[in-house]
């Protein structure tokens, strides 16, 4: 059986959100990228609480992609630390 994942990552931009959801579509690692934005970001870095907009992008794909989908976020990805976090989804298909 297959197993599909949900992958969250913020980016700077709106172009960046697009560049990665080019790439991970263009090689296959993903069968939908969603780019919801801007949202209002709040979180600790070096020290110090920080505010940033960014451009989330919600990630839809398969679990044995994950390693390849993760590489190509990066290659794309503008932050020295980028958050990526994947969680499973379950699916249940009914036909009625």
């Amino acid at each position: 059986m297959r197993e599909f994942i949900q992958v969250f990552t913020t980016v700077e931009s709106k172009e960046v959100a697009d560049k990665i959801g080019k790439a991970l579509l263009e090689k296959r690692l993903a069968g939908c990228v969603q780019i919801v934005g801007p949202v209002l970001s709040m979180y600790w870095w070096r020290g110090n609480v920080e505010r940033a907009e960014e451009w989330l992008c919600l990630i839809k794909s398969e679990r044995s992609l994950y390693g390849q989908l993760e590489r190509a976020v990066r290659e794309v990805h503008s932050y020295e630390t980028p958050e990526i976090i994947a969680v499973s989804v379950c699916v249940e298909v009914r036909i009625i």
